[in-house]
């Protein structure tokens, strides 16, 4: 098969089946998540030559300890989310954070070519699981689940994704991070962002339909996606250069494993979910 069609197949499935199941049900939407962490959990294994099967119990753990206490069951049999406490949800944003930083300090460490066994758990736990797990939180708002806002950022992140690569290919002459990503341009950057606010406005004002004055909102969603959504997609590309690995697996053809296609959001994910307890406390 033709490797542009083979390409366009594998990712129209996962456009397909990711809206399809985020939109369908709570249910369906923690299902899904939870098989992407365990596929990124294993890829991620492959690339630091972890054994997976430590790292596979501690997902697994987390993910359902999660979802036991984030999800109830009403009497006629409908999911809903409980309202977390605080200090619930600043203690997991906290340590991925930190998780974040490490990673940030990592990329740009040119003498750091290894990843020590201390920093191979951190890594796990906070760039990869927790991360998933906040990811699972975004989408619940003051009125329950809304499966739309996740949407909207997956809608940003391609956005950004697919014109950095055009803005790129067709104008970009100075390298944004060459020793990593040679391919990756200043130029492509920038027009990523451009459209990607400019699909900000369109997502807040005639999808979410939110109103105008709110709109700011989503500007700047869109500037995180942006900028961390790059550097994400950086941090992964080291550790498969470390890996010496052009994909971290090979279940999407064409397009390398689930950490290749979910390694911006979930960068993304905590600075958005930071953004979200920044809002809340300002308002």
């Amino acid at each position: 098969m033709n490797e542009t069609l083979k390409r366009s197949i594998s990712g129209a499935i996962y456009i397909l089946l990711l809206i399809a199941s985020i939109q369908y049900s709570i249910e369906t939407f923690f299902i899904l998540f939870g098989v992407f962490l365990l596929i990124a959990v294993m890829e991620f294994c492959n690339l630091v030559h972890l054994n997976k099967i430590a790292p596979i119990g501690i997902a697994i753990i987390f993910y359902l300890l999660f979802y036991k206490i984030a999800v109830a069951v009403k009497a006629d049999g409908f999911f809903y989310i409980l309202r977390y406490s605080k200090n619930f949800d600043l203690a997991v944003l906290f340590l991925s954070l930190i998780v974040s930083l490490k990673c940030i300090v990592f990329l740009f460490d040119n003498k750091n070519l290894k990843v020590n066994t201390f920093s191979t758990f951190a890594y796990l736990i906070g760039y990869i699981i927790l991360p998933f797990i906040i990811i699972t939180k975004i989408p619940f708002g003051i009125k329950g689940y809304n499966p739309n806002i996740l949407i909207s950022i997956f809608i940003l992140i391609w956005t950004n994704d697919t014109f950095a690569y055009l803005v790129g290919k067709t104008f970009g002459k100075h390298k944004l991070f060459e020793r990593i990503s040679p391919k990756k341009t200043i130029e492509g950057f920038l027009g990523g962002i451009g459209f990607a606010l400019i699909a900000s406005y369109f997502i807040s004002k005639y999808f979410l339909m939110l109103p105008e004055k709110n709109t700011y909102i989503w500007i700047i969603i869109a500037l995180i996606v942006g900028i961390f959504g790059t550097i994400g997609d950086l941090v992964e590309s080291k550790f498969k250069r470390i890996s010496e690995k052009k994909d971290s697996g090979n279940i999407m053809p064409g397009h390398g494993g689930i950490l290749d296609r979910l390694d911006s959001v979930i960068f993304v994910a905590p600075i958005i979910f930071l953004f979200y307890q920044i809002l809340s406390y300002v308002s």
